[in-house]
C-alpha cells in the first residue's frame, strides 16, 4: 500500500520558518508529479508547489520567492522550505503525488503562523 507520511509543521510566528518533509513508500521509479497543497476550513485545497519528474517546478504565486520545494529521487522524499512565513500561510498542509496515474494524499500536517 502506497503510503505518504509527512512532517514539519507546528506553530510559527510571522516572519519565521518551517520546513515540511514528506516520505513516499515503496519504488520511485513510477513517480511523475510530487507536490504541496494546503487548506483552510470552508475552503478549497489549494496548490502550493508541484514539482514533476524531471520537469520545472510550479509555484503558488503567493508564495513565490518565500517557499522553496526540493525533491530526492533516490530517497523518495519531497521537502518544502517555507520562509517569511505569514498568517495567511496557516492551514493543513498535504503532501501530493502522482503515481501509475494515480493520485495519493498524505494524512496533512498543520502549520500555524502567529501574527
Amino acid at each position: 500500500q502506497v503510503q505518504l507520511v509527512e512532517s514539519g509543521g507546528g506553530l510559527v510566528q510571522a516572519g519565521g520558518s518551517l520546513r515540511l518533509s514528506c516520505a513516499a513508500s515503496g519504488s520511485g521509479n513510477s513517480i511523475s508529479h510530487m507536490g504541496w497543497y494546503r487548506q483552510t476550513p470552508g475552503k478549497q485545497r489549494e496548490l502550493v508547489a508541484l514539482i514533476p519528474r524531471g520537469g520545472n517546478t510550479n509555484y503558488a504565486d503567493s508564495v513565490k520567492g518565500r517557499f522553496t520545494i526540493s525533491r530526492d529521487y533516490a530517497k523518495n522524499t519531497l521537502d518544502l522550505q517555507m520562509n517569511s512565513l505569514k498568517p495567511e500561510d496557516t492551514a493543513v498542509y498535504y503532501c501530493y503525488m502522482v503515481r501509475s496515474g494515480a493520485n495519493y494524499w498524505g494524512q496533512g500536517t498543520q502549520v500555524t503562523v502567529s501574527s
